[in-house]
């Protein structure tokens, strides 16, 4: 995927203590200790190296959203605050101890839009189609990272505004991600190898394509 859950993270800072319920947890603790970068999950229900947590995802102490560096144990990990971006150094979370805590991510839902994305590319993720491109094709990847977040960020408000309607807080936000998301759809331009050489030789929007070089 061109991004983590982090990355939703920097977005919406309040968006893994709020819709709890439309992610999926990977490990919680009613104990949970900061001390430096260090948390530590006392008594957690799914050991960490179980749940697959890693760089990336985010761990909510005490209603905070922290990022995760690095898994140490099986119950413990580097955390840091939102950093500008995830090459930036390590941010120290406030020390608490004896709190809850748990790590959780919108993983299933950014990768149906990682597969929708690469649709519009006219990449076969499933690689069913002969001689058709793959991900790895993709020069820029990064150029993608908002289209992404944008896109997981209105599938995830959208499900939680399944009771409210889209008039509730939650509706109206995901039409705001839909927007941004259509947005950043017509503004990216993808730049393609199409021959395996490592130059890209193709430039693409989302739906459409143009060649730049015979």
């Amino acid at each position: 995927m061109f991004v983590s859950d982090r990355d939703l993270l920097v977005v919406e800072p309040n968006l893994f203590r709020d819709v709890v319920w439309v992610g999926q947890k990977l490990g919680e603790s009613a104990s949970a200790t900061v001390a430096g970068t260090t948390l530590t999950m006392t008594g957690i229900d799914v050991d960490l190296d179980q749940s697959g947590v890693g760089a990336g995802h985010v761990a909510v102490v005490d209603g905070v959203g922290y990022e995760v560096i690095a898994r140490l144990g099986i119950d413990s990990a580097t955390i840091s605050r939102v950093r500008l971006t995830d090459q930036d150094a390590v941010i120290v979370p406030s020390p608490v101890a004896g709190v809850r805590a748990f790590v959780m991510t919108f993983g299933p839902m950014m990768a149906v839009v990682h597969r929708r994305i690469l649709l519009m590319l006219g990449i076969d993720p499933d690689g069913a189609v002969e001689d058709s491109l793959s991900e790895s094709s993709i020069v820029n990847p990064k150029a993608l990272r908002l289209v992404e977040v944008f896109g997981t960020l209105h599938m995830v408000y959208s499900a939680a505004s399944v009771l409210g309607g889209p008039e509730s807080s939650y509706g109206q936000r995901a039409e705001v991600y839909r927007r941004l998301f259509c947005q950043e759809r017509g503004r990216v331009w993808v730049r393609m190898d199409i021959d395996g050489d490592g130059v890209a030789d193709s430039t693409r929007r989302l739906n459409a394509a143009m060649l730049e070089r015979g």
